[in-house]
């Protein structure tokens, strides 16, 4: 299926990523709405990556627009307190807010947003704090679909309808996995096979250089570098990559050069697509990747 993914995403600034046939939303920084506008009332579904404000600081326009009963569901890392506190502010603020539930979730679980579809939570590093507290996430989505078992698939019909009948569907099937977005949120480049078998992969490529970042990482938070990216994307099996989150240190010029350039010494073959600092990029998958 090829989705639509309109996004805007420049470090310190803001970061939001909308998937319209899922109706879904990763991240919610300034001008969700202003750059959505009544695309913005199809979301069910909101997955914030962490606290950072250029993460979250949407959320109040929002919600105010598209807040009814039971949704958008807002789901954040659950040991982050700001979530909470911005939930009963926003439900002073604007008291219609209330019927829009706010779930913490953490790392493994899976959150089902359509019939075939689910959301699965990935812990990351860009936050350090111990293995059994949840501040920042990672998210992945999930197709799922029912397949025949081998030992079935040679059986005359009527044989397989008698199994049924006898034993349920489930004996006879198996359920498939197959990712089919990723989405790394701020995070630096550690587990590889996190992103392996991604059919697209959105990841954070904040740093052009090995800089220390210390503007952007002040709480020691970490980020990721475009030679990072680009050396594990070759290692793994990825089908699309999306670069976001660059800072807006860069110009397009000094970021096109430096993907082409790594893009060309690692001998990536994947269509790469790109989200410059300051741009709306709408539909990204219909755009030209960089490496054409």
């Amino acid at each position: 299926m090829n989705y639509t993914i309109t996004a805007y995403s420049t470090a310190l600034f803001s970061t939001w990523i909308n998937v319209e046939e899922l109706n879904l939303l990763i991240d919610a920084g300034d001008g969700i709405t202003a750059g959505l506008l009544q695309k913005s009332r199809k979301i069910k579904n909101v997955f914030i990556t962490h606290p950072d404000r250029d993460h979250l600081n949407g959320l109040p326009q929002f919600m105010q627009l598209n807040a009814r009963d039971g949704m958008p569901k807002i789901h954040y890392p659950k040991d982050s307190g700001s979530f909470p506190a911005m939930q009963d502010f926003l439900q002073k603020f604007d008291p219609h807010v209330t019927s829009s539930p706010w779930i913490g979730i953490e790392a493994q679980s899976k959150t089902l947003i359509k019939n075939n579809i689910f959301v699965e939570a990935i812990r990351n590093e860009h936050i350090q704090c111990p293995a059994n507290v949840h501040k920042s996430l990672s998210y992945k989505v999930y197709e799922t679909k029912s397949k025949l078992k081998s030992e079935f698939l040679s059986m005359p019909k009527n044989e397989i309808i008698a199994i049924v009948k006898k034993h349920g569907n489930s004996f006879i099937s198996e359920t498939i996995e197959k990712n089919i977005i990723s989405f790394s949120g701020d995070t630096p480049v550690d587990d590889y096979s996190k992103w392996d078998g991604s059919e697209i992969l959105i990841h954070e490529a904040t740093f052009l250089m090995n800089e220390d970042g210390s503007r952007i990482a002040s709480k020691g938070n970490k980020h990721s570098h475009i030679d990072e990216v680009l050396k594990m994307v070759k290692e793994i099996s990825v089908g699309k990559l999306i670069l976001n989150h660059f800072s807006s240190r860069y110009s397009i010029e000094e970021i096109n050069h430096m993907v082409r350039k790594l893009v060309r010494e690692y001998k990536i073959q994947i269509p790469v697509y790109l989200i410059y600092p300051g741009e709306v990029k709408r539909n990204i998958l219909q755009s030209t990747p960089i490496n054409e």
